[in-house]
């Protein structure tokens, strides 16, 4: 069903770009969620490519938009959805985690790329209820240690992944209980890269102290969510603040941001396109 639906969906894409093509307009594919498409319509503002409305904010639309330097049709598309239409479009902003988990590297195939001093740190969240537990309070610790700092700044020196955690711990936290915690199993919804090799590292120091951290690895911005409000997982891995935010504010559910980790800065691609001087205000 996965692979006949990409299937449709690049076909209703070539269909329409064919369409664009003979306009003379350049396409770009941006996520289709709230946050994302706004983060991707301010770092084009921010490049001079267009000019949102003064009330837009993270949450702006296409709609929002006042001019643009050339003729751009958009193609709003599932985050996740959006390397896979890279070689059908002119251009493509994408968020990290896909890039990375399809072969792109921000830092070094990015055209233009955001700064790594922005308001979207992905977080460690619970269900508000579990947000003051000795758990939760382990979890934070492992997830905000110095070694995932560390592992962070070798992984990743390029800046294509950055830590946002201000003060690092040793992994734990003097005022849990962990021989209370002993034998535990706690789950975890995360996506792929990088969130699932930081949780990773998290599971060795949990495991120190006899926790199990049970990494459950999905593809989506919406079931991890579903999963922590249901309580079928103690806790996820994948959001930035804004967006989880919206996602509470938008679906009245109950999460709890309890810790920021790190950074990933979107990127803008180049598909059928590697010149990004065509979206830009002619030099004077």
């Amino acid at each position: 069903m996965k692979k006949l639906s990409a299937i449709l969906l690049a076909l209703v894409l070539v269909l329409s770009l064919s369409a664009a093509a003979l306009a003379d307009t350049l396409t770009i594919a941006i996520p289709n969620d709230p946050t994302n498409e706004g983060r991707a319509l301010l770092l084009l503002q921010s490049i001079g490519a267009l000019t949102l409305s003064e009330d837009a904010g993270i949450t702006a639309t296409t709609k929002n938009i006042v001019s643009a330097v050339a003729d751009i049709e958009f193609y709003e598309v599932a985050a996740e959805n959006v390397p896979n239409v890279l070689p059908d479009v002119n251009f493509a902003i994408i968020n990290n985690n896909y890039a990375l988990d399809n072969g792109l590297n921000p830092a070094k195939d990015g055209l233009a790329i955001e700064s790594a001093d922005s308001p979207y740190s992905n977080v460690l969240c619970v269900k508000e209820d579990n947000k003051d537990t000795d758990l939760t309070k382990a979890l934070i610790a492992a997830f905000t240690s110095q070694k995932i700092v560390d592992f962070i700044a070798s992984e990743y020196p390029d800046g294509s992944v950055v830590a946002t955690v201000e003060a690092p711990t040793d992994g734990f936290d003097a005022t849990v209980d962990y021989e209370a915690l002993k034998g535990t199993t706690v789950s975890i919804a995360v996506t792929p890269v990088p969130h699932e090799l930081i949780a990773k590292i998290a599971a060795e120091t949990l495991a120190e102290k006899g926790i199990t951290l049970d990494i459950k690895v999905v593809t989506d911005y919406v079931t991890p969510n579903d999963f922590v409000e249901a309580g079928d997982i103690y806790a996820n891995y994948f959001a930035h603040i804004p967006y989880q935010e919206n996602f509470n504010a938008e679906n009245g559910t109950h999460i709890a941001i309890v810790a920021p980790v790190h950074v990933e800065p979107m990127a803008i691609y180049g598909g059928q396109s590697s010149d990004l001087n065509v979206l830009l205000p002619a030099a004077e």
